[in-house]
């Protein structure tokens, strides 16, 4: 699969605010973890995996992601270098993460690790999305689907995904609560906020915001920033 996102335009701006937006997406997802206050589906299928298998978090979140990655080749999907990064760096960041933050804590401690969490998940994934370098794994799934399905909605797709991955993960012992809940109905609103502010426009493409997603910032996912996809 050949690799999209043409770097001839803004290299060091897109480079520098990709790799921002994925270190801090890792970041991020520690702090929920360690908020254990609920996660976002893929990352309560994320640690459901790692409790079975003993594996980190991070390893299994890479691991998941490369094996989704496979599944683009039927759905002729194009790889940019956001979604390789995506794979490879949030999973390094979320276990360096995790190494320095302590477990438990007071429930106000947990909360504010929580809301951090989110509000920096959606600035991350803005970041992310905005330099326009790919769509990260689990989200060019979705949106792969739907464009050899005309016929489903990125709605319907992205729910049937997040709902079997979400019950997956809450029977292999991944954590479900108000986070989860606090997550849904945030990180949509987060990413509508955040795109406009950092989204880099490209010489030429008549456009400053990356397209559908700009238009669709609800289509946001975890384990890769959104979801309509992600960049």
């Amino acid at each position: 699969m050949a690799l999209i996102g043409n770097l001839r335009q803004r290299p060091v701006r897109r480079l520098s605010q990709l790799y921002a937006g994925l270190v801090l997406y890792g970041v991020s997802m520690a702090l929920m973890i360690r908020s254990d206050l609920g996660l976002d589906p893929w990352d309560v299928f994320h640690q459901g995996l790692s409790e079975l298998t003993g594996l980190s978090f991070g390893t299994v979140t890479i691991g998941v992601g490369a094996l989704v990655l496979l599944l683009w080749i039927p759905l002729r999907q194009r790889p940019g270098l956001g979604t390789v990064s995506n794979v490879v760096v949030i999973g390094l960041v979320v276990d360096a993460t995790l190494a320095l933050l302590p477990t438990g804590g007071p429930l106000a401690v947990r909360i504010a690790l929580l809301v951090t969490g989110i509000v920096a998940n959606g600035a991350a994934t803005a970041l992310y999305l905005g330099a326009r370098l790919g769509p990260g794994p689990r989200d060019g799934l979705m949106t792969g689907f739907v464009a050899r399905r005309p016929g489903r909605s990125i709605r319907l797709v992205r729910t049937v995904i997040e709902v079997t991955v979400l019950a997956l993960g809450w029977l292999l012992g991944g954590t479900v609560g108000l986070g989860t809940i606090a997550y849904a109905l945030a990180i949509g609103p987060l990413a509508q906020f955040f795109i406009p502010l950092v989204a880099v426009p490209l010489p030429g493409t008549g456009d400053a915001q990356p397209g559908p997603i700009a238009d669709n910032p609800s289509a946001v996912t975890a384990g890769d920033p959104p979801r309509a996809a992600a960049a």
